[in-house]
């Protein structure tokens, strides 16, 4: 069986496609098994500082598999405990492999095409950044089987649109195209052909100091909701640990000498 999610490494990019186009890449319990590894393993490369998240195929991802449903149905249920936290994080395993992007210490990107449905939006939510192609349709569809979101969503959504926004979302599991979405500020940019346009603001992002663009992801994700004063703080200690280090040194002498920056990997 192929790799059901490949990791590609070149110039501090890493390249995470999902890899099950002949089911739009649904998310099957190896699937499952098979992003979440992808997750722990890019959190332990001090070379990436970048991710771009794609799906192979027609689809970005097309939520959670049919068949799933199908042996629940049946009796035979494979779902775990959802209230047992997955490696001791604060998520279980289906939320890990949602929120586990917005928790990688360096910027995600999704590149989103055809469909993201259901587990898939919420993926797709756990991303920093979003582009989609107009036509990409797009639903929190849990509803329609008689569910609730529950793959990290109310944490990931809430930074994106309104409350109201959210619920009509959730209630209804409507079917919105990319235009819509980027409207309801669900995506970041629509374009033509994202995979392309995530990739190239990756390499833009990875040419910047590692420290910094660390740094700006881990304050602006612990302080967005906190209180001003936290804030604040945490952004006078973030920039004492950067100042005068030798990568921000390394910014200085390459905007001085108009040369390319040669970063160290943070360790």
């Amino acid at each position: 069986m192929s790799e059901l999610v490949t990791i590609s490494i070149e110039n501090h990019v890493a390249d995470v496609r999902f890899n099950r186009p002949e089911k739009y890449n649904a998310l099957s319990f190896d699937m499952i098994d098979a992003m979440a590894n992808a997750i722990n393993r890019l959190a332990k490369e001090p070379g990436v500082r970048v991710v771009v998240i794609s799906g192979e195929g027609k689809s970005f991802c097309a939520g959670l598999d049919v068949e799933n449903f199908a042996a629940l149905q049946s009796g035979e249920n494979k779902f775990p405990n959802l209230t047992d936290r997955y490696q001791n994080r604060i998520s279980n395993i289906y939320q890990h492999i949602g929120y586990g992007w917005k928790e990688l210490p360096v910027p995600v990107i999704a590149a989103i095409h055809g469909v993201a449905l259901g587990g898939g939006f919420q993926i797709a939510m756990g991303a920093d950044i979003r582009f989609s192609t107009p036509d990409a349709k797009f639903s929190l569809m849990e509803m329609k089987w008689g569910l609730i979101p529950d793959m990290s969503v109310t944490q990931t959504i809430r930074d994106i649109v309104s409350i109201d926004v959210a619920k009509e979302l959730i209630f209804t599991g409507k079917v919105i195209k990319g235009e819509e979405a980027a409207r309801l500020n669900l995506v970041t940019h629509v374009c033509e052909k994202p995979y392309e346009e995530a990739m190239a603001l990756a390499r833009e992002i990875a040419s910047k100091n590692p420290d910094a663009v660390r740094a700006a992801k881990k304050l602006i994700n612990e302080v967005w909701h906190g209180d001003s004063g936290r804030g604040l703080m945490m952004e006078s200690e973030l920039m004492m640990t950067l100042m005068g280090s030798p990568n921000q040194l390394e910014a200085v002498t390459a905007n001085f000498t108009k040369q390319p920056p040669k970063f160290k990997d943070p360790a």
